[in-house]
This record gives C-alpha cells, structure tokens and sequence, in this order.
C-alpha cells in the first residue's frame, strides 16, 4: 500500500508539473490567436470615408473641404497640417495653404506676393 500511495503521489506531482509546463503554451497557442489585438483598418482607397464624414458633418456656415471646420468664411478655414503648412490669403476671399520648407515665418507667403508680381 504505501508503494501505490508513492506511485500516485509521484504520478500526480509529474501530472501537475506538465500541466504547469505546457498549459501555457497551449493555452497561448491557441487562445492567444482570439486574444490578440485587430490592428486598424486603412482607410479604403476610394472617396467613401471622406464622404462619409463630409455627409455627417453639420455646419450652419462654411464647410472647409480639406479640415471639415465650420468657419464663417471660406478664408477662414484652417491649414490640414499646420506644423508643416503656413496659410496665406491671397486677398479675393480665398487663401491657400503652402509648405513652410524650411522658410522663415510669413516667407511662404511673401514669395508668393513676388510671384504673383512676376518677380520671382
């Protein structure tokens, strides 16, 4: 009797140390796959998302096609990147967004004045 009592004793600390040893391997292995994080979708590469906020977006004024802001006037929409892009108004209601490059504050804008004088 007490060789069974060993016998089992022994088998039951060989059953609980495996258990111990694999049942998180396969409970990783296989519940792991419906745990895992779904990144996120891409946007699709047609119109649709756009269009989709545009259709929702509620605006009383103007609606800004590129930022979806609802501003007062079509001038008054803000740049898409404002880290990268300096606005500059060109004068007749409408202004245009253009990349800093490196330029110094407002030299976007003043190139864009020479340009349009035919001096640079």
């Amino acid at each position: 009797m007490p060789r069974l009592y060993a016998l089992l004793t022994g088998l039951l600390f060989l059953v609980i140390n495996v258990n111990a040893q694999f049942g998180d391997f396969f409970g990783n292995m296989f519940n792991g796959q419906q745990q895992q994080r779904q990144e996120p979708q891409n946007v699709p590469s047609d119109s649709s998302w756009y269009q989709q906020n545009y259709d929702q977006a509620r605006c009383t004024n103007y609606l800004c096609p590129d930022t979806l802001a609802c501003v007062h006037f079509p001038h008054h929409c803000p740049c898409p990147h404002p880290v990268f892009e300096e606005k500059f108004e060109l004068g007749d209601g409408r202004a245009v967004c253009i990349s800093k490059s490196g330029f110094k504050a407002e030299e976007a804008g003043r190139k864009i004045e020479l340009a349009r004088k035919g001096l640079l």
